[in-house]
């Protein structure tokens, strides 16, 4: 799993978080063992059911690899402590610095710096191994 041949850089760290939120979403929902209701399947008629805009899409599953990248990733997530746990996790989910600077009353700029700060950590501690 380890890519211990790559010279890991700030960017490459920040696109694998970034890769880890996104598979995150696509994975299924959770939902307790042997949940099932057919009501509103067999309530509906097929010509009502579709196209139904209410409807969440969800895109096809990840792949096994995709899968195995986001634990690796999120291995990386214990190096840290809380607040930049939260830091990193907020812009791989593509949250503006703005709001991010909101959360951690601070400006966007000095967010953007511990950000990259912790890119920087991250990636020191995957190349030194």
């Amino acid at each position: 799993m380890a890519e211990s041949l790559t010279q890991w850089t700030a960017d490459a760290v920040a696109a694998r978080f970034a890769e880890a939120a996104e598979t995150a979403h696509k994975l299924p929902r959770v939902r307790p063992a042997g949940y099932f209701n057919p009501w509103m399947t067999l309530a509906m008629q097929v010509p009502e059911r579709y196209p139904d805009p209410e409807r969440v899409y969800r895109s096809m599953p990840p792949s096994p690899q995709a899968v195995d990248r986001m634990l690796e990733t999120m291995r990386w997530v214990q190096w840290l402590e809380v607040e930049q746990r939260h830091l990193v996790w907020m812009r791989a989910n593509r949250y503006e610095w703005q709001q991010i600077g909101r959360r951690f009353a601070c400006d966007r700029n000095t967010a953007s710096r511990r950000w990259h700060r912790v890119m920087e950590l991250v990636a020191y501690r995957l190349n030194s191994g």
